[in-house]
This record gives structure tokens, sequence and C-alpha cells, in this order.
């Protein structure tokens, strides 16, 4: 599958609102199937990735790496991205997601805030907070704090 560049503009980051909501967009695209080389050369090569409580790593390779489990653990993958802000160099979006647990075959799900901080047209930091549980269990705040 070739690799597609997540902005037709390389080199630049959003500037409006509409751009933002198009690459929070394309980047959702991208992991449906999971299309790990266009989402690894999304990033810059020195990217920062900051993932629930993941610890931090840094650059391409761990990020490959990252999406390689996640795309193998993560079976029937669904993911809606959206939009909700821009300052500068910054875009924040929200996310849910339903998936099969590879190894159970347990229906998961899961909902989770992100930020991008772009250089270049390309995310050189994610940080994202998330939770995620059985899509056929609700939990209350107790369950999330065991």
């Amino acid at each position: 599958m070739p690799v597609q560049p997540l902005r037709k503009d390389e080199g630049s980051n959003p500037k409006t609102a509409e751009e933002a909501r198009a690459f929070v967009s394309y980047v959702k695209s991208l992991f449906m199937p999971w299309n790990i080389d266009a989402l690894v050369d999304g990033f810059t090569e020195d990217c920062v990735v900051r993932f629930g409580t993941v610890p931090e790593f840094r650059g391409r390779d761990a990020l490959r790496a990252f999406f390689t489990a996640r795309s193998s653990k993560q079976t029937a993958y669904r993911l809606n991205k959206h939009f909700r802000s821009l300052m500068n160099d910054t875009v924040a979006n929200v996310w849910d997601g339903e998936w099969r647990d590879a190894d159970s075959g347990v229906a998961m799900r899961g909902y989770g805030v992100e930020i991008w901080v772009m250089r270049g047209g390309k995310i050189a930091v994610w940080e994202a907070a998330f939770n995620t549980g059985r899509a056929d269990q609700n939990n209350s705040v107790a369950d999330l704090l065991r």
C-alpha cells in the first residue's frame, strides 16, 4: 500500500479550523484499515509520544513498533475522531472507538482526548488520555479507579 502524506500541503501546519478538521479526518482514515506506513510518515523523525500510561517514547521506530503492537491486538478497529480546537501549532481532538481484543475475542470500546503539537505539517508531540473497557459493560467511576 503506498504511503500517503497526512496533508496535501506538506510542510505547513493547519492554519484554520477547517484545515485542522480535515487533518483530523484524514488521520482517522489511516486507522481503518491500519496504514502504519502513512501514520508513521505523518510524524516528525524526533516525535515525542505520551499515550496514556505507556512510558513516553520518541522517534519513528518506536512509533512504528507501537502501532504494530496495537494493530495486532485490536482487530476490526472502528474509530471516530472529532476535531475540537486549533491554537497556533496545537490541534485538539476527541475519539471513540470499538474493536475486538485479538486474544480473547471480547468486544471493547474506548474514548480519549488527544493533543497534537505540529511542526512542518507533521505531528511532533502526541499526548493522549483515554479510557477503555468491555463494550458489553458500563463502568462506574469506581471501576475506572481500580
